[in-house]
């Protein structure tokens, strides 16, 4: 069991967008090298890399050509196994980004795939057995080989769904294989083999995109689960160390498959936008929103998962609009101490610390479409183009934020005050407590529909700390009897303990031991 995420604070870095230290516009390993003090110092330990494999770039890295080779553009291999040996000297932990559901059309096994005689990649990927039958339900490739089908894709037309069978096969539909069959199989060892190559290079685990998705016609993701218990019994033979996060967003399967953590996703079931992203989020001073669905959500799955389950809440990433695209100010103090004091690894989205702003109006970049504006380039100082890059403003890989008041790094860091210090205290105050730690059991005492404050006591070893959040313009109060012993943090005032009614002012939020 990898104990080192109990208490991982992970940083997510999209190193096209993150330091650049050769001057062609775009992000790579040795700007991660760069800056891994400044993680460190923020109070991040662990880190998590975007895809930065050989890829076309059809979708910003998440089309694989080539999983055992990274890209030309972010270095070489050798590179990559420096940052992993330079976060390990600074007590840090790396997770890449795998994607096994696909690869992009330029992968060798795709290439192998279209031919017309059999071989050993023909059955790969998902194929029909002739070119006019597409696979229900799913968008497809075709016209495009010597040989007869059509190729099921999972998300962009570049990415040729990997063959890990289907739950239950349709009879009628030869082509669709058991997740026992020869292929299905082939497909899950070739994925190994990738996971075995870089875990011996020094990477210590994985997080995986779209981790439900694998086996097909599998409604309840029991196929799915099962495949992953085959992971887990690999990993833990060979590399017991390993973490596992999956992008699954339903925490109940994902740590029955194995993984030792699951994301919220923004999408789905989660409620995950009502707190930050939706016309009247939660975390509005403007006191519209309501986090009760989302609270009953969580309840449910952390319920399922028998309360072990760690379930990361993200402050965002490269697929969602930025934090401060809706929240400003103290308001976003405010959230990160949401974030900050939940159970599950935090993972905070590079900028995000500085209130990195959505950059409005961008033409799409490598698949980003409306994800561009929150991929744009960090922002370290005021010297050229915001400290990322030296390269001529025109060769960015993205359009920098243009706005004379861009928040930057250097900036916060030197402003005592800043959002910057605001999540490097809530860091410090969360490493301090084992309750605010990511195993610490968590009971929602008030979290009422259109209501504030939100109110939860986080508990381990004895200790217990109630979190009390207000985003709310207004003072608050709820029911609820305990003695309010030392602050761990306030922000925006203290709460007041009286008559069984606890009552905090507006906009502030407070950890305090009960």
């Amino acid at each position: 069991m990898s104990k080192w995420l109990d208490n991982a604070v992970f940083y997510e870095i999209y190193p096209q967008s993150f330091n650049d230290t050769n001057a062609d516009g775009i992000g790579d390993f040795q700007g991660i090298i760069e800056k891994l003090d400044y993680i460190k110092e923020l109070g991040c330990n662990a880190i998590w890399i975007n895809p930065c494999f050989l890829s076309p770039f059809g979708d910003a890295g998440y089309d694989v050509a080539d999983y055992c080779r990274v890209a030309p553009r972010y270095g070489t291999n050798e590179d990559l196994k420096r940052v992993f040996e330079e976060a390990h000297k600074r007590d840090m932990h790396v997770l890449l980004d795998l994607v096994p559901g696909h690869t992009s059309v330029e992968h060798p096994w795709f290439k192998e795939s279209m031919k017309a005689d059999r071989n050993e990649f023909t059955d790969r990927y998902v194929w029909t057995n002739n070119v006019w039958e597409a696979p229900e339900g799913m968008g497809s490739l075709r016209g495009i080989s010597e040989r007869d089908g059509a190729c099921a894709i999972n998300f962009f037309s570049n990415q040729p769904a990997l063959n890990y069978g289907f739950y239950q096969p349709d009879p009628e539909k030869p082509w669709q294989q058991s997740f026992d069959d020869e292929g299905p199989q082939a497909t899950l060892a070739a994925m190994e083999d990738v996971m075995r190559f870089w875990l011996n290079m020094g990477c210590d685990g994985f997080r995986v995109d779209m981790a439900g998705s694998l086996v097909k016609n599998d409604q309840e993701g029991k196929g799915t689960i099962r495949l992953w218990q085959q992971v887990r019994k690999f990993l833990d033979a060979e590399f017991p160390d390993a973490a596992m996060v999956s992008e699954w967003g339903e925490p109940d399967k994902s740590l029955q498959g194995g993984f030792h953590m699951d994301f919220l996703l923004h999408f789905g079931p989660s409620h995950y936008n009502d707190l930050f992203r939706c016309d009247e989020p939660f975390f509005s001073k403007r006191g519209k929103g309501d986090i009760s669905e989302f609270v009953e959500t969580y309840k449910t799955n952390y319920n399922k998962t028998a309360q072990k389950g760690l379930i990361c809440i993200p402050s965002g990433n490269h697929d969602m609009d930025r934090l401060a695209r809706r929240l400003q100010g103290d308001e976003l103090k405010i959230a990160f101490a949401f974030l900050l004091s939940m159970p599950g690894a935090p993972f905070i989205y590079y900028g995000d610390e500085i209130g990195m702003r959505y950059v409005e109006g961008l033409k799409s970049v490598e698949g980003g479409y409306n994800r561009t504006g929150s991929r744009s380039p960090m922002q370290w100082d005021d010297s050229t183009n915001a400290g990322f890059s030296s390269a001529p403003a025109s060769d960015l890989y993205i359009t920098m934020d243009p706005g004379k008041d861009r928040p930057t790094a250097k900036a916060q860091m030197a402003d005592p005050d800043s959002l910057y210090h605001e999540v490097k205290k809530l860091i410090q105050i969360r490493q301090s407590s084992k309750a605010l730690l990511s195993r610490g059991t968590i009971e929602f005492v008030y979290a009422e529909k259109n209501q504030y404050p939100l109110a939860y006591v986080r508990e381990a070893e004895g200790e217990k700390v109630l979190v009390i959040i207000n985003p709310s313009d207004k003072e608050q109060s709820f029911p609820y009897s305990a003695e309010l012993k030392d602050a761990l943090y306030t922000i925006g005032g203290k709460a007041e303990s009286k008559d069984g009614t606890i009552t905090i002012p507006a906009q502030s939020a407070g950890f305090y031991h009960i």
